[in-house]
């Protein structure tokens, strides 16, 4: 299959005739009642959505739903300083041709995060930590199926490839403020590496990312909890002891941190408030920086349009050399 086109790339008359992956099927009505469809359209670099099909032109999108595979020719134009897809034609197109996981976003190459995770595994001293975590990362299953597993179905590293990223800045985050704060890093390693392995059961992510039956009834953090004890279990010699099991099984349950975020339980151990806070420091900036980085959000300036999975905060993006070019001294200037 052929590179994807670079959809933050495109520019106003840029001429398209590609597959995309359909995310979305939006029915709308105008303030006077008259019903359009607007289809959401994506691949592995990002999403764009197409012009308004009206009542006239609605038998050119009959039949396609929200991960179907489509192939669009058509131009892009702009509306209200937003680039939209003007279509000529669209083809509902069959899996056989063309695989909708090879249209889903992906992080790209993961060897460097397994690189970085295993390296840190290697520097566990304490055997029975050491083993516990070995269980899953030595499982050649399991990393199959982390390495391609989302972070998250829409808000941070939503991409194939995604939980092994974020898992990696996680553990780099939590292993600096373990250091400063004196709590037992290589617990929070363990922690870190066992956290959001629920995730491999709560999502799916063939087609889209969407949850799994289970995954909406119980959620991953429960998923994780109940993963880890029946892994455990399963060992003819307990890897750990009672007490070893209940801590590490408080950092997967407490890790959101509080009840309201998806924790059944808050931090009750020094080791689990660190991996709390650094994991939600990957996602929070993993969030900020992707929509920073959305030239949509900014139809008008520095200042975004209130960002609703930010707490619906205006980002700003003007920025400044510091002096850096104007010589020693220089005034940095501010730019959009």
């Amino acid at each position: 299959m052929p590179e994807p086109v670079d959809i933050p790339s495109l520019t106003t008359g840029s001429r398209i005739q590609e597959a995309f992956l359909v995310l979305d099927v939006e029915a709308r009505t105008t303030a006077d009642g008259n019903p359009y469809t607007v289809l959401v359209l994506g691949n592995s670099t990002g999403q764009i959505s197409t012009e308004p099909f009206w009542i006239e032109r609605q038998d050119a999108v009959a039949g396609i739903r929200r991960g179907h595979v489509v192939q669009v020719i058509g131009e892009v134009s702009t509306y209200r300083d937003r680039p939209q897809l003007k279509t000529v034609s669209v083809r509902l197109l069959p899996d056989s041709l063309v695989d909708p996981a090879s249209l889903l976003p992906s992080v790209g190459a993961v060897d460097r995060y397994w690189e970085t995770l295993d390296g840190w595994r290697r520097d566990l001293r304490k055997p029975r930590l050491a083993k516990v975590v070995s269980l899953f990362y030595d499982d050649d299953d399991f990393r199959r199926r982390y390495e391609q597993c989302p972070a998250s179905l829409r808000r941070h590293h939503a991409a194939i490839g995604g939980l092994l990223k974020h898992t990696t800045e996680v553990a780099a985050i939590a292993r600096t403020i373990a250091r400063a704060s004196g709590a037992d890093q290589e617990l929070v390693l363990a922690g870190v590496l066992l956290h959001d392995i629920g995730k491999l059961e709560s999502y799916s992510w063939r087609g889209l990312f969407e949850y799994t039956h289970v995954g909406s009834l119980v959620g991953h953090v429960v998923l994780g909890a109940l993963m880890f004890d029946r892994r455990l279990r399963e060992e003819p010699e307990p890897p750990c002891t009672e007490a070893e099991r209940e801590i590490l099984l408080h950092l997967i349950l407490a890790h959101h941190g509080r009840m309201e975020w998806g924790s059944p339980v808050s931090p009750l151990t020094l080791e689990a408030e660190v991996l709390h806070w650094a994991d939600n420091a990957s996602a929070k900036t993993a969030s900020l920086a992707d929509a920073l980085r959305n030239a949509e959000n900014f139809p008008q300036g520095m200042f975004s349009t209130p960002q609703r999975r930010l707490d619906y905060r205006r980002l700003y993006r003007g920025t400044s050399d510091w002096g850096l070019t104007d010589g020693e001294g220089g005034r940095g200037k501010g730019e959009g």
